[in-house]
Order: C-alpha cells, then structure tokens, then sequence
C-alpha cells in the first residue's frame, strides 16, 4: 500500500504538497507517514524518501519504525517532516473511516478491513470477493474532486495489478 501510494502522489503531486503563507510548496520526496501501534498508543513514524525504495526496503523500514514505536523507543525526529499519510483502522475492524488531516499535509489515506463480499462479476454473476473501502481525505484548496478520485483510482490499480510498480 505504501508503494501504491507513492505511485499514486507521483502522478497526482498536489496531495504531496502544502500551503505555507500564502504559497503552494511542492515536495520532490515522498515522507510517508504510516500510522502504526506504539507502546502508549498510535504515532505516525516517517518512511523518509519512499519514493526511491523498493518494496522491501519500504517493509523493512516500517518493520523497524513500528517495533520502535511498540517498544516506546520511537524519536521525535522519526516522528517529524511526512509530507502524506496512510493510516490502517482495518487492523482494529474498522470498515470505514474518515481520517483526518495532519497539517501541513495535503492528504492521508486511510485503509479499511479486508472482507467478503458479494460483488456482480462478469457475465453479471455474483461471486465473493475480498474487498477492502480506501478513504481520502484532503485539503480542498490544493486537491479537487476529480484529483482525489484519480489518487484513489491509482491506488486501486496499484494494488489490484502490484506488477505495474516494478
């Protein structure tokens, strides 16, 4: 998912970018903040640069961040500076969320719980599925409908056909 992500601010740069004063700064990194469980509860540590690792550079990384963070050992600098979020209240049951946004962020990603479902497949027959709710929220004076929506499209792509980020 972090790598869907990166994928996706790459082609969609405004949920990648901030407001500072009155300017539009875009970010030519990708800082993905990836809410995870700590030891005295949820902090978002920051895979620096994902957009120039690969996949298992990005599992390793957040590997290591989320066992600090268990272990209370997370720094404020491993904290600091993501320029996007994903957060995963599916890993708690939750099938719909609406994060919100950590300033000066443009963006979070939030992604549900996993289920079966029935869904009308080709030749309309209805089949069971895993099928998991991805959430955007967004800051609208940098991001519109129509981005949001080709962000969400991206990931889902992404995701549903990984090759296509090799």
């Amino acid at each position: 998912f972090a790598r869907a992500a990166v994928e996706a601010l790459q082609a969609f740069p405004s949920l990648n970018a901030e407001i500072r004063g009155n300017d539009i700064v875009y970010k030519d990194r990708h800082d993905l903040g990836v809410a995870v469980g700590g030891g005295k509860g949820l902090v978002v540590p920051v895979i620096r640069d994902a957009g120039h690792l690969s996949f298992a550079e990005i599992e390793k990384t957040l590997a290591e961040l989320a066992k600090k963070a268990r272990e209370s050992r997370i720094t404020m600098e491993e904290l600091a500076g993501g320029t996007f979020t994903i957060t995963n209240g599916g890993i708690y049951g939750s099938l719909l969320s609406t994060p919100i946004l950590n300033p000066p962020q443009s963006g979070i990603l939030g992604l549900h719980k996993i289920e079966k479902r029935p869904v009308v497949g080709e030749n309309d027959q209805v089949v069971v599925r895993p099928m998991m709710y991805l959430a955007l929220s967004y800051d609208h004076r940098l991001v519109d409908g129509r981005e949001a929506v080709g962000f969400l499209v991206r990931v889902k792509e992404c995701i549903e056909d990984p090759e296509r980020m090799l």
